[in-house]
């Protein structure tokens, strides 16, 4: 008997076709509805489909083969859509918004504004609703990385220490603010690395690879950059380390390392005021 996932994508078997969409087999819970707008072309019973579930206005079980923001289990940046007397609702790419009630708030939600939260399945109600408290949400279990290891990043909170990161949708990470060197605004995805896991299980973010792919990688990037550029820059060793900066995002010790790493390929030479291509 199949078991359906709430807030979940789930495979399921079109059963029959009515004027107004299609009836999916949902196991213990029936048949449940995958309204017209939704039914893919050529679909017809028999079929199997990758559908997500969710409850419609009036809490009944509902499929789509829309993809939400997020599914239950996962954090994202939200808008706020609309607010009343019981919370906040959030568009998360479906017909229905996700509920955010006030009690799940850290301060009260703003229409039009944006919020990092959990969904997850509110265990009383059986409803699917979000969460801004989302250190409630994070795994329980030891942070199983190795330093080095890529993995995906959700900026979660800004601190005067840096930059408070959701790992892999399941642990919170910390970037320094002295070792990020590009704009970083709340709700930004973006890929990282382990720079390393305390005893206590908190994790250092790195934004660049770290150690000698590091160097790599950017040189790599500055040969590009020369090329693009008429086989000159006008940056080098002795340029402030802020220019380096805002030029390339990336500190000066890691553009001196890849400068050395140029120039013993013989790809550049050094000039007083800049770098130029070897032609």
């Amino acid at each position: 008997m199949t078991r359906i996932k709430l807030g979940d994508y789930n495979q399921l078997e079109v059963v029959k076709e009515v004027d107004f969409g299609m009836y999916l087999d949902a196991g213990d819970e029936g048949e449940v509805l995958l309204p017209k707008r939704y039914v893919p072309k050529g679909c017809k019973p028999g079929d199997n489909l990758n559908v997500f579930l969710y409850l419609d206005q009036d809490e009944r079980l509902v499929a789509t083969t829309q993809t939400p923001l997020a599914k239950v289990g996962e954090f994202a940046c939200l808008d706020v859509s609309w607010v009343n007397e019981h919370g906040a609702f959030l568009n998360w790419g479906l017909m229905k918004d996700l509920f955010c009630p006030f009690r799940e708030q850290k301060q009260r939600m703003e229409m039009g504004e944006s919020y990092v939260v959990a969904v997850f399945i509110d265990e009383e109600s059986y409803r699917i609703a979000a969460s801004a408290k989302v250190e409630h949400f994070f795994a329980n279990d030891f942070p199983p990385y190795q330093q080095g290891d890529e993995v995906d990043l959700l900026v979660w909170q800004t601190t005067d220490l840096g930059f408070k990161m959701i790992v892999d949708n399941a642990y919170p990470g910390l970037a320094y603010r002295s070792q990020v060197f590009r704009p970083l605004h709340v709700g930004d995805r973006l890929r990282g690395y382990i720079m390393g896991v305390r005893p206590d299980g908190k994790i250092d973010i790195s934004l660049q690879p770290l150690g000698r792919k590091q160097t790599t990688d950017f040189a790599e990037q500055l040969l590009q950059y020369l090329k693009d550029n008429n086989g000159y820059c006008n940056l080098g060793d002795k340029s402030d380390a802020e220019d380096i900066k805002r030029r390339f995002a990336v500190s000066k010790k890691v553009f001196k390392k890849a400068v050395g790493d140029l120039y013993k390929r013989r790809l550049i030479t050094i000039e007083e005021n800049g770098l130029r291509l070897v032609n």
